[in-house]
């Protein structure tokens, strides 16, 4: 992929939510938001080993926040 960096922290992603809509983020909703993004991550090694165990999806708001600040970081156009 031309000129898109795979570089930005959750931290650096975190912090521009932050400053700019003002609310933190949960790093889940970072990697949920990146993976239906098609951005490669690695192996997540604390998944629940309970059978039950269902994760909290992201708002939508936060959603379009984490989308911002992706293209804001050249993650994705």
């Amino acid at each position: 992929m031309d000129g898109l960096n795979k570089l930005a922290t959750y931290k650096e992603i975190n912090e521009y939510v932050l400053e700019k809509y003002g609310f933190k983020l949960h790093s889940a909703y970072i990697a949920q938001v990146k993976r239906e993004m098609g951005i490669e991550m690695g192996e997540n090694y604390n998944l629940s080993k309970s059978d039950d165990y269902e994760p909290k999806r992201v708002t939508p708001e936060k959603r379009e926040a984490i989308i911002d600040a992706l293209k804001y970081f050249n993650m994705i156009e």
